[in-house]
């Protein structure tokens, strides 16, 4: 479990950190580039270490349904919707808002059991931690002052 809860801490930082880049790239280059850039990259990372470890393994893909293979199309939107969002809202609100999003959507793939996921359902808990996530970001967009003004006090 320790290495579990490292990895998704590892993996959220990662992300925060990606967002600035995308938007810092997104700035100078524009969004459909900066898309091109960030999964061009990553493609041929993946695919050199990818063949650095498993080797002619890393193909072998048994038992997978083909539509599962365009995942890196969603990776597409993903790029896109975050460029934008960070552009429009701020990289904090914007991930925020992501994050609640994505812990929305997986409350519900999980509770439906929907793409091959073992079902599991919703439970007040489950909900009330989602409803908490979602009311901190309330909570943060309330307090925010709006740029150039000074907060309440200064």
């Amino acid at each position: 479990m320790t290495a579990g809860l490292t990895l998704a801490i590892l993996a959220g930082a990662l992300v925060g950190l990606q967002n600035v880049f995308n938007h810092r790239v997104s700035e100078r280059a524009g969004t459909w580039p900066t898309i091109a850039l960030v999964l061009g990259f990553g493609f041929a990372a993946s695919l050199a270490l990818g063949w650095l470890a498993e080797g002619r393994r890393m193909f072998a893909l048994p038992d997978m349904q083909p539509w599962y293979w365009f995942s890196g199309l969603i990776g597409v939107g993903v790029v896109l919707c975050l460029v934008q969002g960070i552009r429009w809202l701020g990289p904090t609100y914007a991930v925020s808002i992501a994050l609640a999003s994505q812990l929305g959507f997986a409350l519900l793939f999980d509770a439906q059991g929907w793409l091959g996921l073992e079902r599991i359902p919703l439970s007040p808990v489950k909900l009330l931690g989602a409803a908490v996530v979602v009311a901190g970001i309330i909570v943060f967009k309330a307090g925010e002052t709006r740029r150039g003004e000074p907060a309440p006090g200064e």
